[in-house]
């Protein structure tokens, strides 16, 4: 692959992860417009955002599959064309019931971008140093993507109206399309058969699990809808134990899911989204409505924490040659437990400052954890299981980001209390940042414990042993 080919790759992939996470935090200082414009819920509000993380997670682990199998180059492309096309129906939908059907397949689309994105971000690493820099790189085109969203969101909203934050999908997507098309070359697939039978029973176990939890806390575990994806996610679960089981090519390759280590920064990730995501839906809502501030300055107050996410990704790879992977983990994380008690203290202030001044260090923070968790991840197989293992990983986040903001939205309460309930799902979100704290220590203790007491009969061939 020539140089420049080689780098217009990186660029590319770094532009879509730039898109993907900016449509995963733009939308939020959309909500209170469209409550007055589309007459929308709290509960249509909160499908506004989860509609896509529904689909994102259902979708993520075929994604990571097809990457895998047809290569990275037609599973971005595919991802970019749904992606885009989506998009601009969204920005020309005339109820909540339209809007929200375009982001399900907006989030397909982005389940088939990110992972293959990912994967063309870290094709051309020569060692794992360097890919740990590009997955950094990566990682901070997020960062920027979610540092833009609010501010981008809030400034499209009070220039022109809602509509704009789906059309600069459309801006960015039609030309990115062309050169993919046109210039992006191959990158060798993994040679591996396609898992129909896993793909589809994963989507219906993830879909079906992701709507239940969302609908459940509004609606009831009784509720006829809720009763009915309750009982397709166990249908999901037991025809995917099946299909797994009886093919030579699973979707999800067993080195992935064997593996302790993985298991449990999944779960990490999947606590941090939680976290993340539902501080960003109560947080957008208790300014807009709690406090009667408009978009933009909705969006410049969100700046400390996203802004700062770009600096901490890039930051992540220097202090992890330092500190190893496990001492940047436990660093973000405790720091990020601190600062979102400091958030929910900052809060109650009537002055906006304090609440900006606590949001640095969170946004800091949270931007060394991303890409030393997606790193993480990936250095536990081999290389050509990487697409797996980053869907697998977005999976287990997407699948936090959808139970936070369900979570948080009963939580932060109506109108009339939306400061009192900002303070306790800040308070939740402090609670499951300490757990991750907690995992990653029994994991650093795990691991000295094996170090001590070596089993010659664990298998270690699936694992990086340049992994922290």
């Amino acid at each position: 692959m020539a140089i420049e080919h080689r780098r217009g790759v990186t660029v590319l992939a770094l532009v879509a992860a730039f898109m993907v996470f900016v449509d995963g935090t733009i939308v939020q200082l959309t909500l209170a417009q469209l409550a007055e414009h589309l007459h929308a819920s709290r509960p249509e509000l909160e499908w506004a955002v989860n509609a896509y993380t529904l689909s994102f997670a259902a979708v993520m682990l075929g994604a990571g599959a097809i990457t895998d199998t047809l290569g990275a180059k037609r599973a971005f492309v595919a991802g970019l064309l749904i992606f885009t096309a989506s998009s601009a129906v969204c920005a020309v939908s005339t109820s909540m019931l339209m809007l929200n059907l375009a982001r399900l397949i907006q989030g397909a689309g982005s389940a088939l971008l990110l992972p293959s994105a990912l994967v063309l971000a870290t094709a051309t690493a020569r060692d794992e140093q360097m890919r740990h820099r590009l997955v950094g790189w990566w990682a901070a085109a997020g960062g920027v993507g979610m540092a833009a969203g609010p501010l981008l969101g809030g400034a499209l909203v009070a220039v022109a109206d809602w509509r704009a934050v789906f059309a600069v999908n459309v801006v960015i997507g039609i030309p990115a399309a062309i050169w993919a098309l046109r210039f992006m070359p191959r990158v060798a697939s993994a040679g591996r058969r396609l898992d129909l039978a896993g793909m589809g029973t994963a989507t219906v176990l993830i879909g079906g699990l992701v709507f239940a939890l969302i609908e459940a806390p509004a609606q009831g575990w009784l509720n006829p809808p809720v009763v009915t994806a309750a009982a397709l996610t166990l249908a999901g679960l037991v025809g995917f134990v099946w299909a797994e089981r009886s093919t030579r090519t699973p979707l999800l390759p067993r080195g992935v899911y064997s593996d302790r280590g993985f298991v449990v920064i999944a779960v990490q990730g999947a606590l941090f989204n939680f976290a993340f995501y539902g501080l960003l839906f109560a947080m957008s809502l208790m300014l807009q409505q709690g406090r009667g501030l408009g978009p933009l300055v909705s969006g410049l107050l969100f700046l400390p924490l996203t802004g700062l996410i770009s600096i901490g990704s890039i930051s992540a790879a220097p202090l992890a040659r330092r500190l190893g992977r496990q001492g940047v983990l436990a660093l973000g994380q405790a720091v990020l437990a601190v600062t979102l008690a400091a958030v929910a203290w900052a809060s109650t202030s009537s002055a906006l400052w304090p609440l900006a001044l606590a949001l640095v260090p969170a946004g800091f923070s949270s931007g060394l954890l991303v890409p030393t968790m997606t790193s993480q991840s990936l250095a536990a197989v081999v290389p050509a299981a990487h697409g797996a293992a980053s869907a697998a990983f977005n999976t287990s986040r997407q699948l936090g980001a959808a139970i936070g903001i369900a979570t948080f939205g009963p939580l932060l309460g109506t109108t009339t209390n939306l400061n009192t309930g900002f303070i306790t799902c800040v308070t939740v979100a402090a609670a499951a940042t300490t757990l991750t704290l907690l995992l990653t220590a029994f994991t650093a203790l795990g691991t000295r414990t094996r170090q001590q007491h070596p089993n010659p009969q664990t298998p270690l061939c699936h694992l990086d042993p340049t992994a922290s």
